[in-house]
């Protein structure tokens, strides 16, 4: 089975770990810093967070804006249902945005027209987040000009875009997002295993995460409520939670990052070789926005169902049965049950549907060989041209 994705773990990574393994700290301790320092560097930003999965990070990134009970959070259907879970985390509400049909992303004309409407009902969100989907941002420029119209926090969950660009400068510098999240779970650009992170250029809100990640404990004096004790003394100034990450995982974090230039390298060369190889077939390629440079973390077609003869679901089966691992990138969120439950129904977002009727994610790591996107390539071929 050609999988649709997986890690890519070398003997520098392996000897990272075990270094911390030999050392003195296997949590909260130097590798974090040293992780969260290397990826704030890399990305241009002036304040990295690591945690211990993305779905943290999004959760603590709402509540570092205080978002909470009679609140708003948007995002795109076509993601991940964590992108929407964390503001219910909060106690928020949560609406879409129907996506561009062409790259799949949060449409910004679909939200500036929402965004208008909502401001007459009195309903603007407090938070609005867009999904890198695939690895390419949303039309951020687009959406900072409304946010700073509409008054809106934006938190860009960039879990897929780990290396990626924006007009010219890395996704995470903060250009046009308050905080961005990052994920390393194994089939992500980079991994630490599990882990995620929240980039920032705003002070407050890096010291709020810091706080939220690990209890709400504080040991800095000059944040406290009394006067400190002694040198042992801390004192809890709110509710937080256990999300760090582990110094182990910051550890294979760091190394991974070594190869980031590389491994995106090799992604956008898979990319282009997959529209190479695919453009004559009945397919919908996978479209570039102007001036934002993907990190492939998912290559995904449409079919053109109606120029093939088999199902969505037997093109699906049929690679599965040949030993193409291939995957499907996203049932959209508002159609599964427990936001049907809030009341959103087939038909709202219509974009979001009638993509996922027709996406098949095909195949897409750093460690794919040309010898098995061939073999990808011709039982996609044979499927859909019988």
């Amino acid at each position: 089975m050609i999988p649709y994705s997986r890690q890519n773990i070398d003997q520098a990574d392996i000897e990272a770990v075990v270094a911390v393994l030999q050392s003195d700290w296997l949590t909260q301790g130097p590798s974090i810093e040293r992780f969260e320092a290397a990826m704030a560097a890399h990305h241009e930003a002036q304040h990295a967070v690591a945690v211990c999965n993305a779905t943290a990070a999004l959760h603590i990134a709402c509540l570092a804006v205080d978002l909470g009970p009679g609140d708003w959070l948007w995002t795109t259907p076509n993601t991940f249902v964590a992108s929407a879970n964390c503001a219910r985390y909060c106690g928020a509400n949560v609406d879409f945005v129907d996506i561009d049909p062409h790259t799949w992303n949060l449409c910004a004309d679909a939200l500036e027209a929402k965004l208008i409407t909502a401001e007459q009902a009195g309903r603007l969100p407090k938070v609005v987040v867009p999904v890198a989907f695939s690895g390419q941002s949303c039309d951020m420029a687009r959406i900072k000009l409304l946010a700073q119209r509409y008054g809106f926090i934006v938190i860009e969950d960039a879990s897929h875009a780990v290396g990626a660009s924006y007009l010219g400068r890395p996704v995470g510098c903060g250009d046009y997002a308050d905080m961005t999240i990052f994920s390393f779970h194994p089939v992500k650009i980079i991994t630490t295993g599990e882990g995620g992170m929240v980039l920032t250029n705003r002070a407050e809100l890096a010291e709020r995460l810091r706080s939220l990640r690990s209890h709400g404990i504080t040991r800095n004096p000059e944040q406290m409520f009394e006067p400190c004790h002694g040198p042992w003394y801390y004192q809890q100034t709110e509710l937080g939670y256990n999300y760090r990450l582990t110094d182990i995982q910051a550890a294979l974090g760091l190394s991974q990052l070594q190869k980031l230039d590389q491994f995106v390298a090799r992604r956008r060369e898979l990319a282009a070789h997959y529209d190479l190889l695919l453009a004559d077939l009945p397919l919908q390629l996978p479209a570039r926005q102007q001036g934002a440079e993907s990190a492939w973390h998912l290559y995904v077609v449409r079919l053109k169902l109606g120029q093939i003869l088999k199902t969505h679901k037997a093109v699906f089966e049929g690679l599965r049965a040949a030993g193409i691992g291939v995957n499907l990138h996203y049932i959209p969120v508002h159609t599964q049950p427990y936001y049907r439950a809030l009341g959103f129904k087939d038909g709202d977002f219509p974009n979001a549907e009638a993509y996922y009727r027709e996406a098949l994610s095909l195949p897409m790591f750093a460690g794919l060989e040309d010898e098995q996107i061939g073999q990808v390539i011709q039982q996609l071929q044979t499927l859909i041209q019988d």
